[in-house]
């Protein structure tokens, strides 16, 4: 949802409060899609701090559904996002840009809230996702979800600076026979 800020710059100390419907349904992060499964509406205050200066203060909860990194299993990552931010109306796109704060969520007197949401979600999504601390994952061998069922695979891990001896040992049991 766009919010037009036009409004807030008629008087300094201006304060606006909107409670905004989430429209994003999904997140692309690391070139995969995330559904959101849960969200409430965006709580935010905007206050004109004088000079066509706004401050952003902002908060959401909402849901992510990703796969656990070990078994794939779905698990639902909540996330609960306080933020604020300050919004200079005078500086242009360039001059943002030139000062690392491109803030794309900023176009004129309009503000994008879920451009903004997302832009602080990016921050704080888990670099790894478990569905449980002692996650077991999957068989290597043959792709069973060893949370939920055991297989027969030989799991031995062996030192593989070890594979010329063994192979010694085979080709030696073979020509015994």
């Amino acid at each position: 949802m766009v919010i037009n800020m036009s409004e807030l710059f008629t008087v300094d100390g201006t304060v606006k409060t909107y409670e905004v419907p989430l429209e994003m349904s999904e997140v692309i992060w690391k070139r995969k899609k995330y559904p959101i499964v849960s969200k409430q509406p965006v709580e935010l205050r905007l206050t004109h701090e004088g000079d066509r200066k706004i401050a952003i203060t902002a908060k959401v909860s909402l849901v992510l559904e990703m796969p656990c990194d070990r078994c794939l299993d779905s698990v639902k990552v909540p996330m609960d996002l306080d933020f604020e931010r300050n919004v200079d109306a005078n500086a242009s796109s360039e001059e943002r840009i030139a000062q690392l704060d491109e803030q794309s969520y900023i176009d004129g007197y309009h503000l994008d809230v879920d451009g903004m949401v997302l832009d602080e979600m990016m921050t704080d999504i888990p670099d790894k996702v478990l569905c449980r601390e002692d996650c077991k994952g999957v068989c290597p061998k043959c792709g069973v979800n060893l949370n939920h069922q055991t297989c027969n695979c030989d799991r031995t891990e062996l030192d593989p600076r070890m594979s010329i001896i063994r192979e010694i040992f085979a080709k030696n049991n073979r020509t015994d026979s």
